[in-house]
Parts: structure tokens; C-alpha cells; sequence
């Protein structure tokens, strides 16, 4: 199979610039083999994506093509502390989920986000996961996603 750089640009995608922090925290930290990122928003150019939550305003085909933006934001982040192509596999994905009341699709929302770690990692994309229904997230958006990947090298 083909590196994540490479296997990027066979699916037509390009990592978006890393989003600044809104808070105390950096976007991601490298421990030993393994890279944390912060919990990423659905931004995309700049400007954050939706607002709402899902099962009201935001639909499950909706909430997942923004799961998927907020892990392209988190291997934005990857990419910047490491490199993708130091990127061994998936090792954990967490995705929370701005519920409407008895929505209860959580799963199926951030499957967006595991669906894209699996188009560019292949087997190694393969990860444990959460998926977490919560009343609200920072800024109103509908969706957040954070990873934890294992890397090569130093």
C-alpha cells in the first residue's frame, strides 16, 4: 500500500492548515511512539463548518461528512508536529457528538471519521474508538474529534 502523503493525493485531499488553538493547549503532543491530538472542530478555510446539534438541525449524513473534516484537522495537526508519513497506524479515536434529545447514532456519526482514517491508512487505519453523545460543544458545533496515533522515528 501506498504512504499516507501518497495515498492523500490518490484521494484528491490536502491536509487544511492547522487551526490555531482557542484555548491553553497545542494541537498536538508526541509522547514515547504515540502523538495525541486536541479534540478538532469542523473548520474549513478558517470558519467552522456547522452549528447544531444532531438529530435536530444537523442530520446523521451531515454530522458524518463533519466527523470527517475534524479528523482531517486532527492529521493536520499530526502532519505538523511529525509528518504523515511517520504515521504507523490508528491507535484511538474519540468523537463527541452534540446529541438532540433520544439521538442516539452516535457510532454512526463518527464512522465519517473512522471511514477516512481507513481510506488513508488502509489496515493500519484500523483503531479502537468512542463515541460519545454530549449536550454541547465549544462554539456550538455539532461534532469533535481527537486522535492518537503511533509513529516511526525519533
Amino acid at each position: 500500500m501506498a504512504g499516507p502523503s501518497e495515498r492523500l493525493r490518490e484521494l484528491g485531499i490536502t491536509l487544511p492548515q492547522v487551526s490555531a488553538p482557542a484555548g491553553s493547549y497545542v494541537p498536538a503532543r508526541r509522547t514515547g511512539d504515540l502523538v495525541f491530538t486536541a479534540g478538532q472542530v469542523p473548520f474549513v478555510d478558517g470558519k467552522l463548518a456547522a452549528f447544531g446539534k444532531v438529530g435536530a438541525e444537523i442530520s446523521t449524513e451531515e454530522a458524518q461528512r463533519l466527523a470527517r473534516i475534524c479528523a482531517l484537522n486532527a492529521l493536520a495537526a499530526v502532519d505538523a508536529l511529525v509528518g504523515i508519513d511517520n504515521v504507523t497506524g490508528v491507535v484511538k479515536v474519540v468523537g463527541f457528538v452534540a446529541s438532540a434529545p433520544g439521538f442516539t447514532d452516535q457510532p454512526e456519526v463518527v464512522n465519517g471519521a473512522s471511514d477516512v482514517l481507513a481510506e488513508i491508512f488502509g489496515e493500519a487505519g484500523g483503531h479502537a474508538r468512542s463515541a460519545v453523545g454530549v449536550a454541547e460543544l465549544p462554539r456550538g458545533v455539532p461534532v469533535e474529534v481527537e486522535l492518537v496515533v503511533e509513529v516511526a522515528g525519533p
